[in-house]
C-alpha cells in the first residue's frame, strides 16, 4: 500500500453495489476506510496496467507470444510435465 503520497480529495459516482462491497470491507477489517479500499483497487488495475504494457514489449522484441511446443518446453524444464 502506498502511505508516503500526497493525497487529494476527489468525489466520485460508484454503483451501490461498489460501495455496499467498499463498506463491508471496512466493517470486515480488510480496508482502513472506504477510500483506502477504491486507493488498492486503483493500484491493482494500475499494476495490471503496467504488467500488460511489460507483455506487449516483451512479445514485441520476441516476435511474439510462446508457441505451444516453447510453452511445452518451459514446463517440462520446470518440472511441470511429466
Amino acid at each position: 500500500m502506498i502511505m508516503s503520497m500526497t493525497r487529494e480529495k476527489i468525489a466520485i459516482t460508484l454503483p451501490e453495489e461498489q460501495v455496499a462491497a467498499a463498506r463491508r470491507a471496512v466493517a470486515e477489517g480488510r480496508a482502513a476506510s472506504v477510500s483506502a479500499y477504491i486507493s488498492q483497487a486503483l493500484a491493482r488495475r494500475t499494476a495490471e496496467e503496467d504488467m500488460a504494457e511489460m507483455i506487449a514489449e516483451i512479445y514485441a522484441a520476441t516476435g511474439g507470444p510462446p508457441t505451444e511446443e516453447e510453452r511445452a518446453q518451459a514446463r517440462r524444464e520446470l518440472g511441470l510435465e511429466p
